[in-house]
This record gives structure tokens, C-alpha cells and sequence, in this order.
């Protein structure tokens, strides 16, 4: 007798089913369902890399139509996936291979940059003369200069022109070369006047004989960025100057804030910060000399003592020519004595001449002062401080001004942060006052539906969603129906069947072998099945026309239509 155990084993596996179910589809059944899955899988397939966002990385930017054709071409010829930026000037390829194709490129000289270097001297034809020599060294020469310009950051694209006289025997007739350079700055950038000088010392140097002077630039505006008339330039004025007093004034009202920001809260003051800067540059030698005060302790540098005695006779007589001769004997008696000469000598006639120099130090000083650029002559400061507010006995918000107490020790912490000196004229302000209401009052929120970054939340949920949408469809609506008409279904007779089989499997162990047992319905399928399978094969064996015809009609082959 057959238990229920048996019963199960006997009964077929569900994936045995499944085969035996789609093994009975025919052809045509088994085709479509083929298909049928195909197609759900490959737009599976096709909608997540959809949806998945393309990584790109930039590969050049700011190129030429010329090379961003020939860019393009390369990139096709080698299989490789590109993306062309707004405006066409910008060439982007994945992530992940900008490297390899940036230097496939380059070994193709790609980019080019519409200009041509020293590479123009590489294919010299033979027999060229030497005006052309002349020439295709220039232009190298130019497309060289251009292309180290083009490295300075600011700069996006650079020409350069050159004119080179001819060589000539007579000195005095020799002209200096000449360059002119065209900049072209990326948006929002500028060159300062040390940039600007660079780019005038680079191809000053570069050609030969060329000064500085000799050097012109202009941006794509067409503004002469080397300016060498300019009034303020000539003056000694550097543009430097006012961002440095910029700076000088930020870093002060930084300070004050930094001191206040604590006290009164942020926003309830204003502070702005004037400085007057001495920009001169002066040098002054100064020499002086000082009245000794002690005579008596001075030093003597030297002393210088002469006296001349002489015992000639001195001229005598009446001036004129007579003077100079030997008096003639005297013809009539002298009538004067002689008088006597001092000191007992008549006859001695002596000159005494002396003189004394002497040289004292004096006290001398010398200096030599230099003072530096930037030094503060005077500051302005300025401070405005809001009323505060308070709620009266009935709740409501009143503006009450600081008292003098709390303007006062504003006033010294400003003092102290900016450094106040009244020597040199500084000047302090501060006052209370209430603030416009406008000033407290905040923006409007903007709608979520016109938020930039909410749309772009948005739009990025609503590929999320679509995939989801397909994957579901995909599953419920092909791949669901598709399993339920292969595998077997299971009803609630299999379930009854099933419960009936434990309950007579467990009656029987309980009774003995006195028990009966009852066929489920699993059973009693593998019981008709083989009963079936018996039939069939006696069918095939008494009629094998009659079964080959039916196997064709299953296979979906028509005989009668082959012939």
C-alpha cells in the first residue's frame, strides 16, 4: 500500500513542471516568449543608462574652429565619445581617458593653436632664398613669443608681430626692432602693470636690439595696456597705491568690528575707516654746525704763529722819482736837529711784523634721513551704533539709544583698536542712531517650484522614478505573466490534498498497522500520469502513423503545406 511520503515523491518538482509546461508551448508560443523577454531586458537596459548621468571631463577648451575640427576627426577616427561645450570651443571626452586622448593628441600635434613655431623651420625646402629664411624664422619666432604669452593665466589667447629692420653698414642710419602684442584676456580677468612688464621684458629680451621702449601691447579692447604718456605713471603714481589704502582701511574696520561685533550684536553698526597716506618718497642730507658753548673746552686743531723783524731803513722823503736817489751833499747848514730814536738807538732803524692762527673743532653733525612710503599721516573714523531694543509695561518693542556711559566706552575701545593719535590730527566720531527698518527686513524666500536647486532635485527624482517605472513594468507586466504560463499554479485543492496527506500520515503512525490509507490528489496525478504515459505508449505501438502525424501537428510542421 502506497503511503503519503511516496505519494510526494513520486509527484513532479515544480522546475520539472516548468520545463514540461514550456516544452508543450510550441514554437511559435516559444519564440514570442523569447522575444518577449528580450525586449524587456534590453529597455531595462536601455532606460537605467538613460538615466545614468555621463561622466565628462573637459579635454580642451577655447580652441579654434580649425583645431576643433581636426580635434573632432581624430576623436572620431579612434571609436572615442566626445561632447561639444557650449559656444564649440570646448571639447570634453570620459572621465577616465582625458589623459590617454590629451596625449594620443599631442603626438598628432593636436592642438595646433592656429599659430605655427619653430616646428616652420623643420620642412625648409632646398634652394630657398634668404629673404624667405628671413621670414619663416620671424614668423617661428612670433608663434613662439605667442605661445608663451598664452601661458600666463589671464591670458587666452596671444599674437605677436615683430618688425625687424634691415641690417645696415652705417651706424648712424641703424633702426632699433619693434613689437607689438595683442592679449586676449579671459572673461572678468585683467593685467596688472607687473604682468604687463613682464610680457614687455619677455620679448624685449627675445629679439635682439630691442629695448623695452620698443615693446607695445594692447587687449582685445584695444586699450595700449603700455602706456608710457600716461600723466600719472610719468608722476611717479603707482595703481598699487589705492589697493593698498584699500586694504590698510579694511584691515581698521575689521579691527572695529572684531572689538564691537561682541557688545552691540552684528548689524547694529556701521564703521567706516578714512586714511590719509603720505605716498612721497624724500631723502634729505642735513650738515650742521654749533656755536661752542665753553670756550674754554674747545679743542684746538691747530695753531699757527709768524713775526717778521726787518733793520732797513723805510722810504723816505717826498713820494716821486727823487725819493728812490743818494741825497746830495747838503750845501747850506742844517737848521733841524736830529731827534732821538726810542730806546737809545738813533741810527737803528727795525720793523716788526707778527701774526697768530689758530684753528679750534668745531661741533658739526651730519645726517641722512630716508623716509619710507605708506606712513599714516591722519585718520577718519566713523561709528554708528543703533538703538536697542526694549519692551515697555504694555509688551511692546521700543528703540531706547545708548547712554552716554555706553558711548563713551565705544569711543575708547575704538581709540585703542585703531590706534587713535591725536598728534597726528586723528579725528574719531561716533554716534547713536536708529537704523532704517529696511535694513532688518529679510528677502523673500523664493517658491520651492522656481528654486534652482529643488528643480534640479526634482529632475533628478523624476529619472529615478522613470527607471523605476520600466523596471516595474518589466517585471509585472512581462516577466510575471511569462512565469505564471510556464511554472505550475498552486490551488487550494493542493493545499487540502497536502493537509489531508499529513493528517493520514500522522493517523498511521499512530495506529499501526491497523490503519487505512487514503491517496491524496498528488497521488492520484502521478497515478492517471502513468496511466496516460501507459496508453501512449501502447497507442504508439499499435498506431506509430497516427502518433508521428500528432507530434508533427504539436511541432507546428505541416507536411502537406511543404509539399
Amino acid at each position: 500500500m502506497a503511503t503519503a511520503d511516496d505519494a510526494v515523491a513520486a509527484a513532479p518538482s515544480p522546475l520539472q513542471q516548468a520545463l514540461a509546461n514550456f516544452n508543450a508551448l510550441t514554437s511559435r508560443q516559444k519564440l514570442a516568449m523569447m522575444a518577449a523577454l528580450a525586449a524587456a531586458i534590453a529597455l531595462a537596459v536601455g532606460v537605467m543608462l538613460w538615466s545614468r548621468t555621463p561622466d565628462y571631463a573637459v579635454l580642451f577648451s577655447n580652441l579654434e574652429e580649425k583645431d576643433g575640427g581636426a580635434i573632432v576627426t581624430a576623436l572620431q577616427a579612434q571609436n572615442i565619445p566626445y561632447d561639444i561645450g557650449p559656444g564649440g570651443n570646448t571639447i570634453r571626452v570620459p572621465a577616465d581617458r582625458v589623459h590617454d586622448v590629451r596625449l594620443q593628441l599631442a603626438a598628432q600635434g593636436l592642438p595646433r593653436g592656429g599659430m605655427v613655431g619653430f616646428e616652420l623651420m623643420e620642412n625648409q625646402k632646398l634652394g630657398v632664398s634668404q629673404f624667405h629664411e628671413q621670414i619663416n624664422y620671424q614668423r617661428g619666432l612670433e608663434g613662439e613669443l605667442a605661445r608663451t604669452i598664452q601661458s600666463i593665466a589671464a591670458v587666452a589667447g596671444a599674437r605677436v608681430h615683430l618688425a625687424m629692420p634691415k641690417r645696415t653698414a652705417f651706424l648712424r642710419d641703424a633702426k632699433q626692432p619693434t613689437a607689438s602684442v595683442f592679449v586676449n584676456l579671459h572673461p572678468g580677468r585683467n593685467l596688472d602693470a607687473a604682468q604687463v612688464a613682464g610680457i614687455v621684458h619677455l620679448v624685449a629680451s627675445s629679439v635682439p636690439n630691442m629695448s623695452n621702449d620698443g615693446v607695445s601691447v594692447i587687449d582685445e579692447t584695444g586699450k595700449l595696456l603700455t602706456n608710457k604718456s600716461d600723466p600719472l605713471r610719468a608722476a611717479g603714481l603707482d595703481p598699487t597705491q589705492l589697493s593698498y589704502v584699500q586694504e590698510l582701511e579694511s584691515t581698521y574696520v575689521q579691527r572695529v568690528e572684531n572689538i564691537l561685533e561682541p557688545l552691540v550684536g552684528k548689524g547694529n553698526f556701521r564703521v567706516q575707516v578714512t586714511a590719509d597716506v603720505d605716498f612721497d618718497r624724500i631723502e634729505q642730507t642735513n650738515e650742521t654746525y654749533k656755536p661752542n658753548a665753553d670756550p674754554t673746552q674747545t679743542a684746538i686743531r691747530s695753531r699757527q704763529e709768524s713775526e717778521n723783524v726787518t733793520r732797513d731803513p723805510g722810504p723816505e722823503g717826498v713820494p716821486g722819482a727823487l725819493t728812490n736817489q743818494p741825497p746830495v751833499p747838503a750845501q747850506a747848514p742844517i737848521t733841524n736837529p736830529a731827534t732821538a730814536q726810542p730806546g737809545g738807538a738813533t741810527d737803528n732803524f727795525q720793523t716788526r711784523n707778527s701774526a697768530s692762527t689758530t684753528n679750534y673743532e668745531l661741533d658739526k653733525t651730519i645726517s641722512h634721513t630716508r623716509r619710507a612710503m605708506g606712513l599714516i599721516k591722519r585718520l577718519s573714523v566713523a561709528v554708528v551704533v543703533n538703538h536697542k531694543t526694549q519692551q515697555d509695561k504694555d509688551g511692546k518693542d521700543i528703540a531706547v539709544p545708548p547712554t552716554d556711559a555706553e558711548i563713551q566706552r565705544i569711543n575708547n575701545l575704538v581709540r585703542e583698536a585703531v590706534g587713535f593719535n591725536a598728534d597726528r590730527g586723528d579725528s574719531l566720531n561716533v554716534a547713536a542712531s536708529e537704523f532704517a527698518p529696511e535694513m532688518f527686513q529679510v528677502a523673500p524666500e523664493i517658491p520651492v517650484w522656481k528654486d534652482p536647486e529643488m528643480i534640479s532635485i526634482g529632475k533628478e527624482a523624476l529619472r529615478y522614478l522613470i527607471v523605476l517605472a520600466v523596471l516595474a513594468f518589466v517585471a509585472f507586466g512581462v516577466i510575471k505573466p511569462l512565469m505564471k504560463s510556464v511554472l505550475p499554479q498552486r490551488t487550494d485543492a493542493d493545499d487540502e490534498d497536502e493537509d489531508s496527506a499529513m493528517a493520514t500520515s500522522t493517523g498511521e503512525g499512530e495506529e499501526g498497522e491497523d490503519a487505512t490509507t487514503s491517496l491524496s490528489a498528488a497521488a492520484r496525478l502521478a497515478n492517471s500520469y502513468e496511466a496516460k504515459l501507459a496508453r501512449a505508449r501502447e497507442l504508439a505501438q499499435s498506431d506509430p502513423k497516427l502518433v508521428a502525424n500528432l507530434i508533427k501537428e504539436w511541432m507546428g510542421v505541416n507536411e502537406e503545406a511543404r509539399k
